[in-house]
């Protein structure tokens, strides 16, 4: 069938544009800081000039705040041997910490460390982050959940998805500008995920921050996220790493897929 002229130089552009293929985003390393090569890293926070930390694993769990520039732990309490801790996120002058199959989650005074209460929840806790209105929890599934910070009440989920397949094992969380960028275990990359849809809006590819030779473990994977809203700066971590890196995300050009001309 043709087409009159216009509507050929129409249906083209539609195509053309809705054909736009994008490769993931990359990286620039801006620092590289010291990170404890023992911590088994499950979550990761920056407020107010420090980093705080959860690391995992049956007796050797703990929440850290720890110093930047050098790595040093500044303060620390341990989590019961019986707890595998999990993500960590900061609520007002608390921090959260969640444990992996036990299904409580540890609330601290930030500044003490002081235990504050306990909660509990119907699934294995992985990832934590807050939006400003709710705790975001993973759980290794391609659920994201939300949770009312105050009672720990479920209030919804979404299903995290890439053009209609679902992205699965969704670990370490942060919410940056509006998304929900997750480390996908045993993965190099992070995705950046719709909070109202779970739709993936785009990847980041951290391929190549740690020399082979520095990976120590086959479980030292990247994981570990972290955003100093005030002076726009994001730190990535893995498990057993013995580096951090501030980096900024180089965003990758679109590039167009050819297309058939209607005739």
């Amino acid at each position: 069938m043709r087409l009159p002229s216009l509507l050929r130089t129409l249906v083209f552009f539609l195509f053309a544009a809705a054909s736009l293929a994008h490769a993931d985003d990359s990286y620039r390393i801006v620092h590289t800081y010291p990170h404890d090569p023992r911590a088994y890293t499950q979550g990761l926070v920056y407020i107010d000039g420090h980093l705080y930390e959860s690391t995992g694993l049956n007796g050797r769990s703990s929440l850290r705040m720890v110093e930047l520039a050098t790595g040093r732990i500044l303060q620390s309490a341990p989590v019961p041997q019986q707890y595998f801790a999990e993500g960590l996120t900061a609520w007002g002058s608390t921090l959260v910490q969640l444990t992996w199959q036990s299904h409580v989650a540890f609330v601290y005074d930030r500044f003490s460390f002081r235990l504050l209460r306990t909660l509990h929840y119907d699934c294995d806790g992985w990832g934590l982050t807050a939006d400003g209105n709710n705790l975001i929890l993973s759980d290794g599934t391609a659920e994201i959940r939300f949770f009312d910070p105050a009672t720990f009440r479920e209030v919804r989920q979404i299903y995290v998805s890439d053009h209609g397949q679902p992205v699965t094992d969704l670990n370490e969380l942060e919410y940056i500008h509006g998304q929900i960028y997750a480390n996908v275990w045993h993965t190099d990359r992070i995705a950046r995920i719709s909070p109202s849809t779970g739709r993936v809006l785009g990847w980041i590819d951290l391929a190549g921050l740690l020399a082979p030779g520095e990976v120590s473990d086959p479980e030292a994977v990247l994981n570990g996220i972290a955003y100093d809203a005030v002076h726009d700066r994001l730190f990535v971590t893995g498990k057993l790493w013995p580096k951090l890196f501030e980096i900024k995300v180089v965003p990758a050009p679109a590039k167009a897929v050819p297309v058939h001309r209607a005739k």
